[in-house]
């Protein structure tokens, strides 16, 4: 529960050290609202159905009719009026009795249990049901409401249309001025009785489109409205004119041109709170939903589906290999502008056989996982005589972190588990790129706060899916996954409207950003064919468990890649027994899906070596130095040509050496085909006639005497200087050191251009630190604790007491 309302920092990194303290905090509005917004759709709507019980039972508290901000109640940030739950109390029975007996109303009781073990329900006496503050509060606009009309009218119109809607509903000249126009339509739209004789007179689509805006969300997408200041400008000042020929819905026209609906952002409508509340049926007793509607576009999956799914986990694991593989071999600029020029990630993509686009998600969570990690260069040194150089700043690279050779010796399970722990907790869709005008790179900054809730609505809504039966991936089956992952995440809620047939569409491009998720999830084996995979499941079990409350810690990520079961996974998971649970299971069911890698391989006289599943990396460190990959799936096929055993040669690599490790490797003992046996020999044989001699710089004259002189030279030992011609010497220092050595020496030297100079390569197990921090930090920022306390805090203290 303290996770689920972010403490501490929702209490603004304040101490708490009582009970009471923790009481008083859990019954804040913004402790609340964290509450609400972990919940389902069904547990709100119980409590808004129960809040509307207390309205009717109580009547209104002072505060409820405010409206600015945004409108949904959990967002809102106004401190709430003094409201006492414990004069506020509802009968349970009354709440009950909404439910057949039996298993409806078995699951109401659990949920009632739910909800006060998450301190959304107070402590009362038995029989009775307490709410917070917020939820009294903010009652009347709670279950899916607007705003109210004047506040719409006033924000979204000048005087004209406000008019033009009065003259529509009372006549030409009804109304002088803007106040008295706009006070007869809010009067109208107050009376109940009034709204549904005019609703009663609307035109077959109107009412269409209000059966499904009057239960919410209040929201239309519709082009009836242009904005007064440029037809894009769409800023919290905008107003709004009608657009000239109407919107090309009749029900649109009918509803908007009465105030039924008004405009309230770009393109965007709202059907007011009073149109609503009119044409909802009161008389009838409250039925909240505590179970999703299921979702109906769906195709049976084919048989196997579920073995494709490992395959495809195994092939992530693979390619994320290689593309780090690349990285450790030659690392990366990053921009100064930020992300990795994409000739980078071409090249990166180009040396691990693998897709651009796919390169930069392995990249960004490689490093969300630790893996990888950028770094400075260090600075040049500063010039003498110089007080304030103006050098540039040292450029940054990217490069593996000293966590990368534990999991690259890792099997493949061990080497997906982080990477498919930091793409579940990750504020980012990493593959979504929304500006069509800009080129994708790698290495962003994750900003956007809604793609965890957005990620785990769309797996908690793929896990009610029938058995045997996956999502299809069409336009229906998208919106109603939308509106499932809505219901389990309610904060999607805003991005929710109807479009001018009725349908459920998305707004903000989170249709977009939900197919970019699913896209996602099918390369990392989590979804297959529109279903959770186990794999998946499980990794829905980690988010469920909090795991994205701790980023840009990673669960588990830290631990032994090589570990299995609950072995390894730290001190920072021991307090935190369901997080560690739904970490041990998601290693559990990638170690059932992935196969442990082979280290053996066919060879075949086409000169292809064939690996089944995944290569463990020694074997793969041997086949890809003798050769290249061609092909990957169930199987990993490399070819071995004369030019791939040159390069193992020219790498260190001996005939000898690589016949001896290949014959090892050889599945079931099998000599290697003669073919392969002789073009290795063969390729060996012409190997080394030509002789490249690598050197830092070198020295050059026409008198012999003095080159020998030179070579000869015991204050010169340091340079390893080698005579390959009778005039020319060679240096093993560069040309700078060389210079000075010779010149100390009592030489006078010049230097020519650098034409002969060659650049090292970078050590190739150069690291950089792990940046993520531990699960935990110390927080040393805390302001005094608060004072006083009403009933209700000290009621929700008794209890923590006692379940303590």
């Amino acid at each position: 529960m303290l996770e689920e309302r972010d403490l501490p920092l929702a209490a603004g990194y304040r101490r708490i050290t009582t009970l009471r303290e923790l009481a008083e905090h859990l019954l804040t509005d913004e402790s609340v609202g964290q509450g609400l917004m972990a919940g389902t759709a069904g547990e709100l709507e119980l409590l808004a159905s129960i809040a509307s019980l207390a309205l009717e039972q109580h009547g209104p508290v002072a505060g409820g009719e405010a409206e600015d901000g945004p409108r949904y109640p959990w967002q809102l940030r106004k401190p709430v009026p003094p409201v006492e739950p414990a004069d506020r109390w509802v009968p349970e029975r009354d709440v009950l009795s909404w439910f057949e007996p039996g298993e409806k109303r078995q699951r109401a009781e659990h949920v009632l249990a739910r909800l006060r073990e998450r301190a959304l329900l107070l402590p009362a006496p038995k029989g009775r049901l307490a709410l917070p503050p917020l939820l009294h509060v903010r009652a009347a606009g709670f279950d899916g409401y607007g705003r109210r009309a004047d506040r719409l009218l006033t924000t979204a119109y000048n005087a004209p249309e406000v008019k033009r809607i009065a003259a529509n509903l009372f006549g030409e000249g009804a109304a002088r001025t803007r106040d008295q126009a706009q006070e007869m339509i809010t009067t109208l739209l107050a009376d109940p009785a009034r709204v549904r004789a005019l609703v009663s007179d609307a035109p077959v689509r109107a009412l269409e489109l209000l059966d499904h805006l009057v239960p919410g969300p209040p929201l239309l997408r519709t082009h009836g409205f242009v904005s007064r200041y440029g037809s894009q400008y769409a800023g919290p000042d905008a107003k709004y004119v009608f657009r000239e020929g109407g919107s090309g819905d009749e029900g649109t026209d009918w509803l908007a041109g009465r105030g039924l609906l008004i405009p309230s952002g770009l393109d965007l409508v709202e059907l007011p709170y009073e149109v609503a509340r009119a044409l909802r049926d009161e008389g009838a007793t409250p039925s909240p939903r505590l179970e999703p509607e299921p979702i109906t576009a769906t195709a049976p999956l084919p048989s196997g589906w579920e073995g494709e799914g490992g395959t495809v986990a195994a092939a992530a694991a693979w390619r994320a290999e290689l593309v780090l593989r690349a990285l450790a071999a030659q690392p990366v600029a990053i921009r100064k502008a930020g992300g990795i020029a994409v000739r980078e990630t071409r090249r990166l993509a180009k040396a691990a056989g693998a897709d651009e686009a796919d390169t930069r998600l392995w990249l960004d969570l490689a490093v969300n996982a630790g893996l990888a990690a950028p770094r400075d260069d260090e600075p040049p040194p500063t010039s003498r005589g110089r007080r304030n150089p103006k050098a540039p700043k040292p450029s940054a690279q990217l490069l593996p972190s000293d966590c990368y050779d534990a999991w690259a010796a890792a099997p493949p399970a061990g080497k997906l588990l982080p990477l498919l722990a930091a793409w579940a907790v990750v504020p980012a869709v990493l593959s979504h790129w929304p500006d069509p005008d800009e080129t994708p790179v790698a290495l962003i900054s994750p900003q956007d706060e809604d793609a965890v809730t957005l990620r785990t609505g769309v797996l908690r809504a793929l896990a009610l899916l029938p058995d045997g039966h996956g999502l299809t991936a069409n336009a229906r089956g998208y919106t109603e996954l939308l509106a499932l992952a809505a219901w389990f995440q309610p904060a999607l809620r805003a991005h929710l409207a109807a479009d001018a047939t009725g349908e459920l569409t998305g707004l903000d491009g989170v249709l977009d950003r939900m197919a970019a998720t699913l896209t996602e999830a099918a390369l990392l084996g989590v979804v297959a064919h529109g279903a959770l995979t186990p794999v998946g499941r499980a990794l829905c079990h980690l988010l469920e468990a909090g795991a994205a409350h701790h980023y840009p810690a990673v669960p588990g990520a830290d631990s032994d890649p090589s570990a299995r079961g609950s072995e390894g996974l730290g001190e920072d998971l021991s307090l935190r027994p369901t997080l560690a649970k739904a970490v041990t299971t998601l290693r559990e069911e990638l170690y059932a899906a992935l196969p442990e890698p082979s280290d053996t391989a066919r060879f075949q006289s086409d000169l292809t070596a064939t690996v089944t599943g995944a290569p463990a990396p020694a074997l793969a460190d041997l086949l890809t130095a003798a050769g290249d990959i061609e092909s990957e799936g169930h199987a990993v096929v490399w070819r071995i040509t004369a030019t791939s055993i040159r390069r193992a040669l020219d790498a260190g690599w001996s005939a000898d050496e690589l016949l001896d490790r290949l014959t090892a490797a050889s599945e079931r003992d099998t000599p290697l085909p003669q073919p392969l046996a002789y073009t290795i020999k063969d390729t060996a044989r012409t190997h080394g006639q030509l002789t490249v001699v690598r050197s830092a710089c070198c020295i050059r004259s026409d008198d012999t005497a003095l080159i020998a002189e030179v070579a000869q030279a015991r204050g010169l030992a340091k340079l390893r200087l080698r005579r390959i011609a009778p005039t020319v010497l060679i240096s093993t220092a560069p040309p700078e050191e060389t210079l000075s050595a010779l010149r100390t020496a009592g030489y006078a030297p010049t230097q020519e251009a650098e034409t002969g100079t060659t650049l090292l390569d970078r050590d190739p197990t150069d690291r950089a630190p792990n940046l993520l921090p531990a699960l935990d930090q110390a927080h040393a920022a805390y302001g005094e604790p608060g004072r006083g306390a009403p009933a209700s805090a000290r009621l929700l203290a008794a209890s923590l007491t006692a379940a303590g």
